[in-house]
């Protein structure tokens, strides 16, 4: 069974750089079989990895609503399987599933138990699953992706952010989300963070580490390249190497 790592938190806050460095350190550590899933809606882990996708789970759930588009010979079931199929991205060093955009209006209770029975079968091929999520867990709190062992909540280095990862612990509590390890983990650092020692406290979550700003990482998202790709002299690299040396992953 596949190890589930989630990586949460509000826009802006580093939350899919680290999720595609995460998956970098792993591989480099040999784990041959990680299964890459974007689920937050505003989707750009695909960029961050360097991997084109052209399927969304969230276009075929929508189609699903429609029992008129399932081609004959084929029951729902099917249809929605080999949909599903279809969106997984499969390259060389790791595969990718990306969700997609929030869920419309309508009841999808029926192609999200199809979803999330495809999830727990796929995830049977991989060492890790690694999710980009939103700091509201949709698909997490749904129980669409179940069995998050570690949870990394990103925040960026003020009040306000670190005030949105304690909530995201909150949320974990109120839903009773069995996840074992919750971990802080504060981004975009310039200097010391004796300030927000405080809030950091408030929240309940461990302090994992932080991971100072990183000129090569604007400098990359402005000309569009995958951060995957940083050198490994980046401050983010590194740091995130560091953070992630520390647990037992």
């Amino acid at each position: 069974m596949a190890r589930n790592i989630a990586v949460a938190g509000k826009g802006g806050t580093g939350k899919t750089t680290f999720a595609a460095l995460l998956i970098r350190y792993l591989l480099e550590k040999g784990k041959k079989s990680i299964l890459a899933v974007d689920a937050d809606p505003n989707a750009n882990l695909n960029e961050a990895l360097g991997i084109p996708v052209s399927n969304f789970v969230a276009d075929i759930l929508e189609e699903a609503k429609d029992s008129k588009g399932v081609p004959p010979g084929m029951t729902k079931d099917m249809f929605i399987e080999y949909k599903l199929a279809q969106a997984l991205v499969e390259t060389e060093r790791l595969d990718l599933l990306v969700m997609g955009r929030p869920q419309g209006p309508g009841c999808y209770c029926y192609p999200n138990d199809i979803l999330r029975k495809h999830l727990e079968t796929l995830s049977r091929n991989y060492q890790y699953v690694v999710i980009d999520s939103e700091a509201g867990l949709e698909h997490i709190s749904r129980r669409i992706i179940q069995g998050v062992e570690f949870l990394f909540v990103l925040s960026d280095a003020t009040i306000r952010g670190i005030r949105s990862a304690g909530r995201v612990r909150q949320l974990v509590e109120e839903l009773q989300l069995p996840i074992p390890h919750m971990l802080l983990v504060v981004t975009r650092v310039q200097g010391s963070l004796n300030g927000l020692v405080p809030e950091i406290e408030r929240t309940g979550l461990p302090l994992a580490g932080t991971i100072s700003f990183d000129p090569l990482v604007v400098e990359y998202d402005a000309l569009g390249r995958p951060l995957f790709d940083l050198p490994s002299s980046s401050l983010a690299v590194r740091e995130t190497q560091r953070i992630l040396e520390g647990l037992a992953l």
